[in-house]
C-alpha cells in the first residue's frame, strides 16, 4: 500500500512539473515574441531618423534599447537551454529506469522458458501431479502449472509494452535534443548581432562625445521646456483640485480605486512604440558627469503621425498648447490624472467623457517618427508611467 502511494505521488508530481514546465516554455515564447517585435520595431524605427541632428541622440537611445532588449533576448535563451538540459536529464533517468525494469522482465522471463521446457512433457506434469501427497497438493501442482504456460504470454506482452514504451521516451530524448540544438544555434545567432550592435553603440557614442559643447548647448533649452511643461502642469493639477474641493464637487473614488487596480496593466497610448527617455533623473550615456534633466514622464519613439489612445476611463480636463510640446491633453480618472503631449492634431476637446482606448488625436512629425510625451500624476504627486503600463 505504501509502495502504490508512493508511486501516485510521484506520477503526480511528475504530472505537475511537466505542466508547469509547459507553462514555462508558453511564457517565455510569448515573451520572447514580444522582445523580438521590440526589435524589430527599433529597426524600423532607426532606418527613419534621416535627420542628422536627431540621429545624435534619440539613435543612440534606440541602438542602446536595442542591446538592452538583446541581451534578455539572450538571457531567456539561456535560461531555456538550462530548461531543455534539466529535462534531457531527467528523461535519461526516465529511460534508464524503463531499461532497468526491462532487464527484470527479461530475467523473470528467461526463467519462465527454462521452467516451461523443463515441463514440457506432459506426462512429467501428469506424474508431477500424481505424486501428490493429498488431494489440495494436487490442485495447487495443477493450478502452478496452468499458470505457468499463460505467464509465459503475459510476460512477453509486458516485454513487448516495456520495449515500445522505451522506444518512445528514446524518440522524446532525441526531439529534447534536437530542440536544445537549434534553440544553442539561436543563441549564438543573437549573440553575433549583440556584438555588431554594441560596437555600433560605442562608434555613435565616440561621434556624440565630439560635439559636447553643442550637446550641451541643446540640453540647457531642453531642460527649460522640461521645467516650463512641469511647473504647468503642476500649476493645472493643484488648481483643479482647490476648484473641485472649493465647489465640493465630489471626486469620482469608485473610478480611482479602478484606476489604481489596474497598475501595471493601463493599456499603451499608442499601438506601437519603444520607450526612449525613462522617468526620473539619469545621467547621460556618453558624458557620464552630465545630469539629464528630470523627466516627469516618459517619451516614446513612434511611427510618423502615429494616433494615440487614452490609456483608462475619464474626462478631459485641459487642451493647451506648450513649446517644445505641441499640443497636450490632461485627462482626469478620479484622484488621478495623464498627460499626452506632442500631439499635432487632437481629437477631443475640454469637458469631454473619454473611454479606454479612445482616440486622442495624432502626433506631429518629426522627420520620419515621432515622439509622445506621456506623464501619469496621482492628485500632484508624479508617478513613473513604467510601473502602471502593462508589458
Amino acid at each position: 500500500m505504501t509502495m502504490n502511494r508512493s508511486l501516485l505521488l510521484t506520477l503526480v508530481l511528475l504530472l505537475l512539473g511537466t505542466a508547469a514546465f509547459g507553462q514555462d516554455v508558453s511564457r517565455q515564447t510569448e515573451r520572447k515574441r514580444q522582445i523580438e517585435e521590440e526589435i524589430s520595431f527599433i529597426d524600423k524605427q532607426l532606418k527613419s531618423i534621416t535627420s542628422k541632428q536627431k540621429a545624435t541622440t534619440e539613435q543612440l537611445s534606440l541602438i542602446r534599447k536595442r542591446v538592452t532588449n538583446r541581451q534578455a533576448l539572450i538571457s531567456d535563451l539561456d535560461r531555456r537551454i538550462a530548461v531543455v538540459n534539466d529535462q534531457m536529464t531527467a528523461k535519461q533517468r526516465e529511460i534508464n529506469r524503463i531499461q532497468k525494469e526491462l532487464d527484470t522482465l527479461e530475467t523473470y522471463y528467461e526463467k519462465l522458458i527454462y521452467n516451461t521446457y523443463k515441463n514440457r512433457d506432459t506426462k512429467v506434469w501428469f506424474l508431477y501431479i500424481l505424486s501428490s501427497e493429498n488431494l489440495g497438493q494436487g490442485y495447487r501442482r495443477f493450478s502452478f502449472l496452468k499458470s505457468l504456460a499463460g505467464e509465459v504470454g503475459v510476460q512477453a506482452e509486458k516485454m513487448r509494452d516495456k520495449q515500445a514504451e522505451l522506444q518512445a521516451e528514446r524518440e522524446k530524448l532525441a526531439a529534447i535534443k534536437a530542440d536544445a540544438q537549434t534553440t544553442r544555434n539561436e543563441r549564438e545567432a543573437e549573440y553575433r548581432k549583440l556584438q555588431a550592435e554594441e560596437r555600433q553603440s560605442k562608434e555613435d557614442m565616440k561621434r556624440l562625445a565630439r560635439s559636447e559643447k553643442q550637446y550641451r548647448d541643446e540640453l540647457a533649452a531642453k531642460k527649460k521646456e522640461v521645467d516650463r511643461l512641469s511647473r504647468e502642469i503642476q500649476k493645472m493639477l493643484k488648481s483643479t483640485v482647490t476648484e473641485q474641493k472649493k465647489d465640493n464637487t465630489r471626486i469620482d473614488t469608485a473610478l480611482s480605486g479602478q484606476f489604481a487596480q489596474n497598475r501595471g496593466r493601463l493599456p499603451w497610448p499608442l499601438k506601437q512604440g519603444v520607450i526612449t527617455e525613462r522617468f526620473g533623473v539619469h545621467n547621460h550615456p556618453v558624458y557620464k558627469n552630465l545630469k539629464l534633466p528630470d523627466n516627469p514622464g516618459v517619451t516614446f519613439s513612434t511611427v510618423r503621425g502615429a494616433e494615440v489612445f487614452c490609456v483608462f476611463d475619464g474626462e478631459v480636463r485641459k487642451v493647451f498648447v506648450m513649446p517644445g510640446y505641441n499640443q497636450c491633453v490632461l485627462i482626469q480618472h478620479g484622484e488621478y490624472f495623464t498627460l499626452y503631449c506632442r500631439l499635432a492634431k487632437v481629437s477631443v476637446k475640454a469637458g469631454q467623457k473619454v473611454a479606454t482606448g479612445e482616440k486622442l488625436g495624432t502626433l506631429e512629425a518629426d522627420g520620419n517618427a515621432s515622439s509622445l510625451h506621456f506623464q501619469l500624476w496621482k492628485g500632484t504627486d508624479k508617478q513613473d508611467p513604467e510601473k502602471w503600463l502593462r508589458r
